[in-house]
């Protein structure tokens, strides 16, 4: 996955795999993105345990990156962020495109991913692509002061032939 789509927002950008070399500018960016983000280390196991992580880069400048987990017959969106800067772009939609193509070609047939039920762009962006509520899991995300939010589940079905 290199060659991205040629619209005017990703003009210039490159979608690389994610090495130890980007785990500390990724971590950065997830710390300015998020409220509760995931830690050097996390991006660090996901690497370790095989999953499949790209980032998008201008140059050398981190735009987004997309972290999936690959199981038998399915996959699983753990992580996709797109810079705060770059937000609003569809640069995150397009994100997306790449790791369902990716998911599809491996052989997944649904990909999975939960998401805050207070994240509303997001949600909408995963709904404009086909994803359904399928669940919900209570006080799954962290919030202050020893709080929880729940997540919303989403599916994706990824039969060879499906239109999206």
């Amino acid at each position: 996955m290199s060659a991205l789509a040629p619209t005017p927002a990703w003009q210039g950008l490159q979608l690389q795999g994610m090495t130890e070399a980007w785990l500390e500018p990724v971590a950065l960016l997830e710390r300015q993105a998020y409220t509760h983000p995931w830690s050097h280390g996390n991006f660090s196991d996901s690497l370790r345990a095989g999953y499949h992580a790209w980032v998008l880069v201008e140059g050398q400048e981190l735009i987004g990156y997309l972290v999936i987990m690959l199981s038998p017959g399915e996959a699983h969106l753990l992580n996709i962020t797109i810079a705060p800067p770059r937000q609003g772009q569809g640069l995150g939609l397009h994100l997306l495109q790449q790791g369902v193509t990716w998911a599809r070609l491996q052989g997944a047939q649904t990909l999975w991913l939960e998401v805050r039920v207070s994240n509303a762009r997001a949600r909408s962006i995963y709904e404009r692509y086909g994803f359904k509520t399928t669940g919900l899991r209570r006080n799954y995300y962290p919030l202050a002061a020893f709080k929880r939010e729940d997540a919303i589940v989403m599916s994706l079905p990824l039969q060879a032939g499906q239109s999206l």
